[in-house]
């Protein structure tokens, strides 16, 4: 296979003439003019070698190669930098954050070539069955959560309902909080100061590649694959990387058999276009007016998405014990919309879950909400098999 080699620089005659040199050696020429354009490139073209100037104007070949080396699908691909600089400290700096090879410019072609080709000689090349695996994805059962307003208990349900499919299947399950600057899941189930989406959503969408996201997850103990959102207020303004969002839930489906989005409140530009690259999608209501009343606005906006309202499922979630809510009958009565499980209120559970770190499903199995649980995960396997 014909080595592809991808040159980075911003003189528009080094590219000509490094390229047609290469080219006549019988290598695979790509070229970009400017870092953010390298570094587009670099992902999109997965090449087998690069070539990066290190002086050009808006981003250097320092903070190219960071970013590069940052990012699993380009972390080994091998990095030759030429600059007409000939300072020992621009060398030093190439090599620590990552370059394999240094040549200054003017360079002979002889020499270029030589290193392209001792480079290239040292370099892994991807196996076929990884080559095999990108072109036949296989893309899992997504199903988003989320409610009208905070505090309906959203976590709790995608979590346990994770853990519940997980149980029943013994599959790779990921549990993924969408919301950054709110994260709660990571101190629940002691995993805290998880940065995994933060990363994601602060890159460019080229750099959402599969090998990124995997590299984000993180494994619970109970065997259920994790992306956290941070706690830090600041990231909430990351939300509005829609491009981000649509090209992370896409890799995300092709990593395991089920997803489960923690979704949070209402419909911000994200949740909108996140919605519909969903299998299903679970609206999570409590059995009082107001709640009710906001989640039937809620299933309408969602339904005048062109989505489907056989795949929105509402999950009455009674937290607490009270003589205010509503029997199940009557909630679905004024929702107008079918009530697939109602949850009995187990406060002193979920608190005794957190201060053991696992979800309720994990940490008190055959408690009758558990198995409310189990029994939700039941009916959405069912569906599966039906897909």
């Amino acid at each position: 296979m014909t080595e592809k080699i991808l040159i980075i620089d911003d003189d528009v005659d080094t590219l000509r003439l490094v390229g047609l040199m290469l080219q006549r050696q019988g290598y695979q020429i790509v070229a970009a003019s400017n870092g953010a354009q390298g570094l587009a490139k670099a992902f999109e073209e997965r090449p087998d070698l690069i070539l990066l100037d290190v002086m050009m104007p808006d981003m250097d070949g320092f903070e190219v190669t960071r970013r590069l080396r940052k990012n699993p699908a380009t972390a080994t691909v091998p990095i030759l930098m030429f600059t007409a600089k000939t300072q020992l400290d621009d060398k030093v700096t190439g090599f620590e954050v990552g370059a394999d090879d240094y040549l200054t410019k003017p360079t002979h072609p002889t020499e270029l070539q030589a290193h392209v080709k001792a480079l290239l000689a040292r370099s892994v090349p991807k196996e076929a069955s990884e080559v095999v695996a990108e072109s036949h994805e296989h893309h899992g059962y997504v199903i988003g959560v989320l409610s009208a307003r905070g505090g309906l208990g959203v976590s709790s349900l995608a979590s346990n309902l994770a853990a519940a499919i997980y149980t029943r299947t013994q599959s790779d399950v990921i549990l993924a909080e969408l919301t950054p600057g709110q994260g709660t899941l990571g101190g629940d189930l002691g995993v805290p100061g998880q940065k995994g989406l933060t990363e994601i959503l602060q890159g460019s969408v080229v750099e959402v590649t599969r090998e990124k996201v995997q590299s984000c997850l993180v494994t619970h103990n109970s065997g259920i694959k994790l992306l956290l959102a941070s706690e830090n207020p600041r990231d909430v303004t990351l939300t509005s990387q829609v491009k981000n969002y649509e090209a992370l839930i896409v890799r995300l489906s092709t990593l395991a058999r089920f997803v489960i989005l923690d979704l949070g409140t209402g419909l911000p530009a994200f949740v909108q276009k996140t919605l519909p690259l969903c299998t299903e999608r679970i609206v999570v209501v409590e059995g009082v007016p107001s709640s009710i009343q906001h989640s039937k606005l809620l299933i309408d906006e969602i339904a005048d998405m062109k989505i489907e309202r056989t795949s929105i499922n509402v999950v009455l979630n009674n937290r607490l014990r009270s003589e205010a809510q509503m029997p199940w009958a009557k909630v679905q009565e004024q929702l107008n919309h079918s009530i697939a499980i109602t949850l009995t209120p187990a406060p002193e559970l979920f608190l005794q879950a957190i201060r053991m770190q696992a979800p309720v499903v994990i940490s008190q199995p055959t408690n009758i909400t558990s198995q409310q649980f189990l029994k939700l995960a039941d009916a959405i396997l069912e569906r599966e098999k039906a897909r």
